[in-house]
């Protein structure tokens, strides 16, 4: 492949990470997975670092150029605000969004030596639909969406920067909400589409963010319609 491109995966193991690096080495790319555990990363074309994002750990230099960062590693605290403590918010924040900031600040110039460099991270439709129980999670993914907007701003012409915000989708991060039949249904029956999100939904969404050359500052919903449509 001619146009083999190097990205950084930030939660490649699983879920909606997982699914994008799958897409990637299918079309011959090269992936850096960094995060906590190397469960599921099998490709030679992977290469590993072992980071977590909810510490204030160092993350290593990298030499090469990268095409495109991606930020997946998140966070599902629903509780009623009664019983929210200032942790909670705190930890969420760290995970959500100073890790997406780490990331970034850290491979900027590597992004600043691609011909087309990219950045996709992570909303939640709590961002933007006011839902109970949704206070430390809607908090930190606000958060992430003002960053994604700001560095769109700041980074173009020369770097796009775009937010994907799924609703609920079957990932082990959503294990707790989805792990009987009635939950599911439950949960399923919430959205306008009657469907639970699947991985490969949001990863197609973001292969093609990735390679949108006229996209830049958007916060999209992928989220079976339940940020837009009433029913």
């Amino acid at each position: 492949m001619t146009n083999k491109k190097r990205y950084i995966i930030a939660g490649a193991s699983s879920g909606i990470g997982q699914a994008i690096s799958q897409k990637l080495l299918a079309d011959g790319h090269q992936i850096i997975a960094i995060g906590r555990n190397t469960e599921n990363i099998v490709s030679e074309w992977i290469q590993f670092i072992q980071h977590d994002f909810s510490k204030e750990e160092i993350l290593p230099d990298i030499n090469e150029k990268i095409d495109g960062l991606i930020y997946c590693p998140g966070s599902i605290n629903l509780k009623p605000f009664s019983s929210i403590k200032e942790k909670d918010i705190s930890d969420d924040f760290k995970i959500n969004v100073l890790g997406a900031f780490r990331l970034i600040h850290k491979y900027y110039k590597n992004l600043n030596d691609s011909e087309d460099p990219s950045i996709i991270l992570f909303s939640s439709v709590a961002a933007r639909l006011g839902m109970p129980y949704h206070t430390s999670i809607s908090i930190s993914k606000s958060g992430l969406e003002g960053l994604t907007k700001s560095l769109a701003a700041e980074f173009s012409p020369k770097i796009r920067v775009n937010c994907i915000a799924p609703s609920l989708t079957d990932t082990p991060l959503a294990k707790a909400l989805l792990n009987s039949d009635t939950k599911r249904t439950a949960n399923a029956e919430r959205h306008p589409l009657k469907k639970i999100g699947e991985s490969e939904d949001i990863a197609s969404l973001a292969i093609y963010l990735l390679n949108a050359k006229w996209m830049t500052g958007q916060v999209i919903g992928i989220d079976g319609g339940l940020g837009a449509v009433l029913k």
